[in-house]
């Protein structure tokens, strides 16, 4: 059954209202009672007595208002009021990291080598992450891109890959595939991210940003088109560079017993056109081992979320039942202090004590 909604309040378990009928019933007879002790009290006013007589308002009946409107406090909690309140929240950051697999990315010129290098940058930023308002993407490229985590808040989710892929690239080196560096798919696949994430979840206010961790790959114009539709989507590209001028030597494929052992093929990074690619994606270029670990990261997380929009308002229901539990408590304290008979009070002693063994021993 829906909840009965008012246009600033609803209740999510209307059914249990219906037991309102109780203290509304014994309402009507507490005001039966009410009428006929006035009722008395007129009539004692006017017989002739030595002292004038005093009565209060309601004497003992007090205590049964009182009780009365907290058993009607109870049954209103029973069925979950939820209030429409605004609220002003941060509009985050969503990150998505597109990391180089390629085989160029084994080589061993910056320790341990540089897929393992640029890993162990992810796990180091992932932990600087609040993973409050921002959210983590990961998705892997060579030839052609292979999303690995879609968009979340989950850091287990994360670093379990992280886990998985700490040794070297899931692209083999038997796979022609393995040896081209394609950032240009590794950016449409994430733009791709972005929007199947906004036809899932909703358009989101958050800042975005593409971090590329790479050697590098010449510029061409397909990188431009790309670096196109980001910039259309609001998506700002940070490149990380892995690897060092210098370079080193691709590892190679055993050869077969009757092939002659092929050639090495040398790997350096290319800072220039990582350098280009951040320019054109309106973000900045690092690169490890020049910079530190940490402090590109920080210096990362600290850009985005300056440009990001500070917050946004949003509308969503507010439990409330708290409110009215706390009301009830409120109310049977404030009778058991208009009570003056010995009895009466003996009675609710015996009462909080039943209660308070109920509750312990649940």
């Amino acid at each position: 059954m829906p909840p009965t909604a008012f246009p600033a309040l609803q209740f999510a378990d209307p059914l249990y209202l219906g037991l309102l009928a109780l203290p509304a019933g014994l309402g009507l007879l507490w005001l039966w009672q009410f009428a006929r002790r006035r009722r008395d009290a007129r009539e004692a006013l006017r017989r002739t007595t030595p002292v004038r007589e005093r009565f209060a308002l309601a004497g003992g009946l007090s205590f049964w208002l009182c009780l009365l409107l907290a058993v009607a406090a109870l049954v209103l909690a029973l069925a979950r009021p939820q209030a429409l309140v605004p609220v002003t929240r941060s509009a985050g950051a969503d990150f998505i990291l597109l990391q180089d697999g390629s085989a160029s990315m084994r080589v061993g010129d910056v320790a341990p080598d540089r897929w393992r290098r640029s890993v162990a940058w992810i796990r180091t930023f992932t932990e600087l992450l609040g993973w409050q308002d921002q959210r983590v993407a990961l998705a892997l490229f060579a030839h052609r891109a292979a999303p690995q985590v879609r968009l979340t808040r989950d850091p287990n989710a994360l670093f379990f890959f992280l886990d998985h892929l700490g040794d070297e690239p899931p692209f083999r080196l038997e796979d022609d595939t393995s040896w081209d560096t394609n950032i240009e798919e590794g950016i449409y696949w994430g733009v791709q991210m972005f929007e199947r994430d906004a036809q899932l979840h909703g358009e989101r206010l958050s800042a975005k940003a593409f971090i590329v961790l790479s050697d590098g790959q010449a510029w061409s114009g397909e990188v431009e088109d790309a670096l196109q539709l980001a910039r259309d989507r609001g998506i700002r590209v940070y490149a990380v560079g892995v690897g060092t001028t210098a370079g080193g030597l691709i590892p190679q494929l055993p050869a077969g017993p009757y092939d002659p052992p092929e050639a090495p093929l040398h790997s350096a990074l290319d800072r220039d056109s990582l350098r280009a690619i951040a320019e054109a994606g309106d973000g900045a270029y690092y690169e490890l081992g020049v910079d530190g670990a940490q402090n590109i990261a920080l210096e990362i997380l600290t850009d985005v979320e300056r440009r990001a929009q500070a917050t946004h308002r949003e509308e969503q229901f507010t439990e409330l039942y708290w409110y009215l539990l706390a009301a009830a408590a409120g109310l049977v304290g404030l009778g058991t202090l208009l009570l003056k008979e010995q009895t009466q009070l003996w009675w609710q002693l015996a009462t909080a004590a039943a209660l308070a063994a109920l509750l312990l021993r649940a």
